[in-house]
């Protein structure tokens, strides 16, 4: 979900296709972990700026951690953002987008075992809440609707994506990447989880849809979709908007 933390988001050719892979998939495992173990295990006494700080912090970290061999994407939509700009190999796109998701089903898989553990009723509840999924309607945490949601996660998605080509850009001020970045994804998630529990990341919204049960499955399509568009918004205009002349 982050990018390369230094101003360059190709990743390193030093790494071979598998590293990169496994940094991915072990970085989308963190982000969602983080974020989803957040919103579970302590959002009733953090609230939405305990979930909104959880995510901001596993991508500083992730980003710091992983830039350098990956470019630390953990989201699909990142990935697609920047291949489109042309920062990113398109061979690499699917291969990334797999472990991505892989990482985030590992991650929500493991916290419905510890959840198992809860105390009596834990899961049920964290089931019949959909699990931390997203959602519109009565899904959505304060009942904002289809349209509302759409909106809320194309803007977002393509705000994400400029802020992220803009800060490792060549002509960005090195070494600050990682911390614009999880600080924008902090506001962010801050804007939308009223709205639509803020996906901005459809491998995040995969892993807990198919926790959440057959109302978060039902509505997943929009979490895959919305986020994509906003990434090819960026992706497809940042040059024309923000590039040298």
């Amino acid at each position: 979900m982050a990018a390369a933390a230094s101003n360059s988001t190709a990743a390193p050719v030093a790494h071979s296709l598998l590293t990169r892979l496994v940094a991915e998939a072990f970085g989308t495992f963190v982000l969602v972990f983080g974020v989803i173990g957040t919103a579970l295990f302590s959002s009733a006494n953090t609230g939405y700026v305990g979930v909104a700080l959880a995510v901001g912090i596993t991508v500083l970290a992730g980003a710091h951690a992983f830039g350098n061999v990956s470019g630390a994407h953990f989201n699909p939509a990142v990935t697609l953002g920047l291949a489109l700009a042309k920062r990113f190999e398109w061979n690499g796109v699917l291969p990334y987008v797999g472990a991505q998701v892989v990482g985030g089903i590992v991650a929500s898989t493991l916290l419905f075992a510890i959840a198992t553990g809860g105390p009596e009723g834990f899961l049920t509840a964290a089931q019949a809440g959909g699990f931390a999924s997203n959602g519109y309607g009565a899904h959505s945490p304060a009942g904002f609707g289809l349209l509302s949601v759409i909106l809320i996660e194309v803007i977002l998605t393509a705000v994400f994506l400029y802020v992220i080509l803009a800060v490792t850009d060549e002509r960005a001020t090195p070494g600050f990447a990682p911390l614009a970045i999880g600080l924008t994804l902090t506001l962010i998630h801050l804007i939308a989880i009223p709205v639509s529990n803020a996906s901005v990341n459809p491998a995040r919204s995969i892993a807990t849809a198919i926790y959440g049960g057959t109302d978060a499955l039902a509505q997943l399509i929009v979490f895959i979709v919305a986020p994509l568009v906003g990434a090819v918004i960026a992706g497809l205009t940042y040059t024309v908007l923000f590039g040298r002349r």
